[in-house]
Parts: structure tokens; C-alpha cells; sequence
């Protein structure tokens, strides 16, 4: 594979991908046709002789990992992809961008067949590359046996200008330098454009000393619009290097062969239909025949999938083999593979009584991941550089580094990410997509708010990501505003496809772990106190599983209070007030409203039932709140700095100010007459 050997289809192929290009933004009249024509000597080279995958069978465990970081560029994506043979025809290339198509607007993974990541969001697939290329040195280190080298796949990843000035993709470019990860192979599109023009307004740094001094090898290809051999060798030169992640700059023309090359004007507007013609011309094509490729082209491509397919029949008769020398391996491999959790893994969460002591939620997160990370080798996961806060290291647990540092193996599970949310939440996106992981990251919940673009594209990818977010309220006390998330909790609840879960005690934290472990294709934020909480009678795993439930129950009530976190035993304190006073309160725990809204609404109107008024109680912003109870009270605005007792006092979230505020709905509720109905009942 050293010798680079030209092939008589070459020219043609290349001219095949930059033509649909301008065909498929043309028909669409939206899209970015210029990244797709410059890069597609790059795509050309790489797919036909290096790129190892089955399109038949787009699953294969070993396959080559392959990323669009600049995912605007996606229509060389799906014009590789149809060539290949995957699940995607030219019907769908026509379709581009229109709705339901498997062609959208920028690569969505569960979506379209080969898509390994969403993408679009710049410096999002740089990361997930970086956490593609940790999967598999884990995975590799554990299971690898000496005649058996299952799982050595490369990571390979377009990215753009747009992507190396974020600073997600800076994080994780860091990591992985340090991290010595040499099958990950990024390929910079060099091509000085942005949407503004010219990179030279915004963008002169050194990008190759930049990555040089991360840890990377830096090759270059001074000429990507024709130097296919120069291309091949770099990437023979990226592959020979184990110790480097390599990082590719490839000089490219934007819009290679329209009118408009290398400006602006071709990076995300369609050619003109003369533009289009005349870029045909110039490359043999029939300049009015749109969507055409020549059988030559197929025919290159289809060899390059029949590869892949022989390369996977290879793959599968070794691990028969590795089966018969390593059985108890391939089992657990197998089944790491096929997404499911081992028998039984749930017996080992922890259960409380109110006979446990008081105990913050961080330390029953801690108490939780002891007791299941032995029967669940799946868990992979750590801090940005707050473990002793977070408590998320379990006793015993190896560190994920490079051998040579002396730090750990590529064989550990627990990951020192440092201070980089972003890109700790973007990795981790990875490592789930790679397969056989399930990656928890943990920061402070208001920091989780650096990481919330990773966050959303978990919830949009459908990755099972376990966020551990603690010092989750003003109960963090003395760091005060800038550490007291008011605003997060709500804007994570508004996330579609994410659990965002505040449990109140300790059979309400096993059930927020259980629950997020069995949500195979669902984000979950787990929001955790730094004070400590005492174990509440009526709590059990079952029926926190429901998101929630009637923690404290009378008849008759005069009013319910629902609440989540470390508000519920404040609000049970409150109850226990009224009742003194004969005045009757029911308490509902309400831990986490997706998985609660889930329920059939029997059930949810037996929680939050009408005759009575329902009032919220939460120490964040109280907004959200509006669905589940007709008054609320949380925080106005920023918390305060102090000791958490007395912040607490400050804002009046305190049992006997709660029994005060309770007594004034109560009052007001029937002094206003008439039945009060479940703010659940709605027409719509």
C-alpha cells in the first residue's frame, strides 16, 4: 500500500463526485456545492483505496469510522455513500434537502445508512472523532489477543476552517494529543474560506503549529485539486504513525472548476445552471444531462464496497475463531456489541430506609457507580477535572491513558478530560456512536451549560450519554451566582429526547441510574446535590422509576405540593407544619418530568389530581414549572453567596416560609371559589 498506482478512472470518478455536487445543491437550489468539488480528489483517494467498510452491511463493527465535521458539505457524503452501494439512491440525491428525505440538509445519524455521526454544527465531528478513536483503543486494549487483532479499525475526519476555529474541536485536538492516538487521521480542507470570505478577516493563525504543539503529526498536500499520489502517501504516512493522531492540511480550491472557484460565492449557493454546464464541458460530461455518472464509476466504487464486503467475511470467520480460543471474551464482546446490558446488572443499585443516613445526591451517585460498575464493564467515563467533587471515579478503576505516560492503559475505563466540557460532551457523543460503551461525563450542572451543544446533538443522535451534574442548586452555598445554576435545569427539561433528572433521595438516585441505563437511544442529565439529603419514607426505586409519584398521601387535601431534588424534604417539612395545624397536604416527588410525561394519564392525574390547588417548589427558576401545578415558587432571579442554610433562608425556601406561602394558596384558591381542575387536563 506504499506505491501509490493511478487508475484509468480516476480523472473520471473525481469529475462524477464534483458534477453531482453542482447537480445536487442545483436541484435543490440550497446547499454548499463548493467544499463537496474541492474535496473530492481527497474523497476519491480515500474511498477507493484505503476506507474499509461493507455497504451491505453498514454495521460491521470494524469498519473504518468516517466523519464530515464541516457537515454542510454533506452532498459528498451522500454522493460517496450512493456510489459505495449504501442505502441510498439517486432518487434520494434528487431529493436533497426537501422534507423527509434521507438526504436532509446536514448528515443525521439513525437517520441515513453509513452516516456515523450528526454533523453541522462546526467542530461537533471533530470531537466525535477524537472519542470514535478512543472506543476503539479501549475496546482494542480489552479485547485484542495476540493472533487476534478484532478491533483496529481507523478514524478518519473531513473538517474545515469553520470547525478548527471552535474552540470544541481545540478541546478535544488537545486530548487527543495527549492521549497519542494514532488511528485517528483528520483531513483538513484547507481552502481559506469561510462564509464571510476569505479566512484571512478572522483566521490567520498558524494551524499547523497550533497542532504540533497539541501532539499531533502534521503532514501536508500542497496541491488537493490534482495530486492524487501526494494525497495517497499522506495517508500511508497518517496510518504508519501509532503514537500521533496525524492531522492532514490539504491545500484545496473551493468550487473546484465552476466560474466562481475559490471565492465565497461557491461555498453555500448553488451555480447557475450555466455555471453547471460549463463545468461539465470542462470535464467530458454531457453539459445537459443532470445526475449523470458514468459506469465506470460504479464500477470503481462497487470494488471498492466488494473489498469491504471480503474484508468483513474475513473479520467474521476470525472472530469464530477468537469464540472457540477466548469464549468468555467473545460473550461479553458479542453482547457489548449487540447494545444490551448484562443479566441482572439492576440488583446490584443500592436501596435505602429512612433509617440511612442523610447523604448528598453526589454521594449516592458515587454509592450507585461502586456498586454497579463491576457487573457493567459497558460504563466508560469521567470528569472535566472535577472527580473530587463529582465523586465519579470508583475505587479501583483504571485510568483511559497512553501506556508509555506511566498514568494507565488504553485498557481503562475512567477518563481525565480536564477542563473541557465542550469537548468532553462531544467525545463522548463518540464514544457512544462507536458502539459497546455507555459514556458518562461529569462537571457542575451550570457548567454542563459549556457543553450544551454536544448535549443537544446527544439528544438529536439519540446517544446514550449519562451526564453526573452536581452542586445542582444555591444548596452549593458560598461560590455563589456564577456556580448556582438557575437557568440550566429548565433549559435541559426543554431539550426533546433528554432525561433531565433531579433525584431527592437515595432510592430516587438508583432510579435515575436505572432508568438512564435502560434508555439505550436517550441522553440523561442526573442532577445532583452537593448538600447532604435525608432518605425519605415512601421513596423506592419502582416508583421513582415513574418520573413521579405520591410521595406523602392524605385524603381530602386542601392542597398538593410537588417539588423535585433537594426541595422535597423542605416541602415535606412544610406538610408536617399544616398538618399541626390541621390542614391537610399531599406531597408528590416530581424527579424528572420527561420520564413522568411518559405515563398513561390515569396515572398522571392520579399524581396531580384535581379538587385542590398544586403548588411547585424548586430553588431554581420556576419557569416549566406552569404545567404540573397552578402556583409556583422558586428563584426570581441569581441566587446569593454564603453558607447554603442561609441562602436558602434568604430566598425563602425554608419549611415554615413554605407552610406561610401554602396557607396564603390555600386561601386565595378558596376564597376564589368554584373546582379546581388538574393543570394536566388540557384539550390539547
Amino acid at each position: 500500500m506504499s506505491q501509490f498506482t493511478s487508475e484509468p478512472t480516476d480523472n473520471t470518478s473525481i469529475a462524477t463526485i464534483r458534477t453531482l455536487a453542482a447537480d445536487v445543491v442545483g436541484k435543490a437550489n440550497s446547499g454548499h456545492p463548493g467544499a463537496p468539488m474541492g474535496m473530492a480528489p481527497v474523497s476519491h483517494v480515500l474511498f477507493t483505496r484505503f476506507f474499509n467498510a461493507n455497504p451491505k452491511s453498514s454495521k460491521w463493527f470494524n469498519r473504518d469510522r468516517f466523519v464530515l465535521s464541516n457537515g454542510h458539505a454533506c452532498a459528498l457524503q451522500y454522493i460517496l455513500l450512493h456510489l459505495l452501494g449504501y442505502k441510498l439512491s439517486m432518487d434520494d440525491l434528487k431529493a436533497f434537502r426537501q422534507i423527509d428525505s434521507l438526504t436532509p440538509g446536514h448528515p443525521e445519524a439513525n437517520h441515513t445508512d453509513g452516516i456515523e455521526v450528526t454533523t453541522g454544527p462546526l467542530g461537533q465531528g471533530f470531537a466525535n472523532g477524537v472519542g470514535l478513536a478512543m472506543a476503539q483503543a479501549h475496546l482494542g486494549a480489552v479485547y485484542n489477543r495476540p493472533g487476534f487483532d478484532l478491533i483496529n479499525n481507523y478514524t478518519y475526519v473531513f473538517t474545515g476552517d469553520g470547525c478548527l476555529m471552535e474552540g470544541v474541536a481545540s478541546e478535544a485536538a488537545s486530548l487527543a494529543g495527549h492521549l497519542q492516538l494514532g488511528n485517528l487521521i483528520v483531513i483538513y480542507d484547507d481552502n481559506h474560506i469561510s462564509i464571510d470570505g476569505d479566512t484571512a478577516v478572522a483566521f490567520t493563525e498558524n494551524v499547523e503549529q497550533r497542532f504540533v504543539s497539541y501532539g499531533w503529526q502534521v503532514l501536508h498536500v500542497s496541491d488537493g485539486d490534482h495530486d492524487l499520489a501526494g494525497i495517497y502517501g499522506a495517508i500511508v504516512a497518517a496510518r504508519a504513525e501509532k503514537n500521533k493522531p496525524t492531522i492532514i492540511c490539504l491545500k484545496t480550491t473551493i468550487g473546484y472548476g465552476s466560474k466562481q472557484q475559490g471565492t465565497h460565492g461557491v461555498h453555500g449557493s448553488p451555480l447557475k445552471a450555466d455555471d453547471i454546464q460549463s463545468l461539465k464541458s470542462k470535464f467530458g460530461f454531457p453539459p445537459e444531462e443532470k445526475f449523470y455518472v458514468p459506469q465506470e464509476t460504479y464500477d470503481t466504487y462497487r470494488a471498492a464496497a466488494l473489498r469491504g464486503a471480503k474484508l468483513e467475511s474475513q473479520w467474521n470467520s476470525l472472530l469464530a475463531a477468537y469464540a472457540q480460543a477466548y469464549p468468555k471474551e467473545h460473550a461479553e464482546l458479542t453482547r457489548r456489541i449487540s447494545g444490551k446490558l448484562p443479566e441482572g446488572w439492576e440488583k446490584n443499585l443500592p436501596v435505602y430506609t429512612p433509617a440511612d443516613p442523610a447523604q448528598a445526591s453526589r454521594k449516592l451517585s458515587e454509592l450507585v457507580l461502586t456498586a454497579i460498575t463491576p457487573a457493567l464493564p459497558d460504563l466508560m467515563g469521567g470528569s472535566a477535572d472535577l472527580t473530587g467533587s463529582n465523586l465519579t471515579k470508583v475505587k479501583g478503576t483504571v485510568d483511559f491513558q497512553p501506556p508509555s505516560t506511566g498514568l494507565g492503559s488504553y485498557a481503562g475505563t475512567y477518563i481525565r478530560y480536564g477542563v473541557r466540557e465542550h469537548g468532553m460532551g462531544a467525545i463522548a457523543n463518540g464514544l457512544h456512536a462507536y458502539g459497546g460503551i455507555v459514556p458518562f461525563v461529569a462537571t457542575f450542572l451550570n457548567f454542563v451549560s459549556y457543553a450544551v451543544g454536544a448535549v443537544r446533538l446527544s439528544a438529536l443522535s439519540k446517544h446514550q450519554v449519562i451526564w453526573v451534574a452536581t452542586h445542582d442548586s444555591i444548596g452549593l452555598g458560598e461560590d455563589g451566582p456564577t456556580h448556582q445554576p438557575i437557568e440550566t435545569g429548565v433549559h435541559l427539561r426543554a431539550i426533546p429526547n433528554l432525561d433531565f433528572w433531579r433525584p431527592a433521595d437515595g432510592n430516587e438516585t438508583s432510579a435515575a441510574y436505572l432508568v438512564a441505563l435502560k434508555s439505550t437511544q436517550t441522553p440523561s442529565v442526573l442532577s445532583l446535590s452537593r448538600q447532604n439529603l435525608p432518605n425519605l419514607e415512601g421513596s423506592t426505586i419502582e416508583r421513582a422509576a415513574r418520573g413521579g409519584y405520591v410521595l406523602y398521601e392524605v385524603a381530602n387535601e386542601d392542597m398538593t405540593i410537588v417539588s423535585s431534588g433537594s426541595e422535597v424534604p423542605i416541602a415535606l417539612e412544610a406538610a408536617s407544619l399544616l398538618k399541626k395545624e390541621g390542614i391537610n397536604v399531599r406531597l408528590v416527588s416530581l424527579p424528572c418530568w420527561s420520564v413522568f410525561d411518559k405515563q398513561d394519564q390515569q396515572y398522571r392525574l392520579s399524581v396531580l389530581r384535581s379538587g385542590a390547588p398544586i403548588l411547585s417548589l424548586e430553588a431554581l427558576t420556576t419557569t416549566g414549572w406552569q404545567k404540573y401545578s397552578h402556583e409556583q415558587y422558586g428563584l426570581p432571579a441569581w441566587g446569593a453567596s454564603g453558607p447554603y442554610l442561609k441562602v436558602y433562608e434568604k430566598f425563602g425556601i425554608t419549611g415554615p416560609n413554605i407552610a406561610a406561602v401554602s396557607k396564603k394558596v390555600i386561601a386565595f384558591y378558596k376564597q376564589k371559589g368554584g373546582e379546581v381542575v388538574s393543570p394536566l387536563v388540557k384539550a390539547l
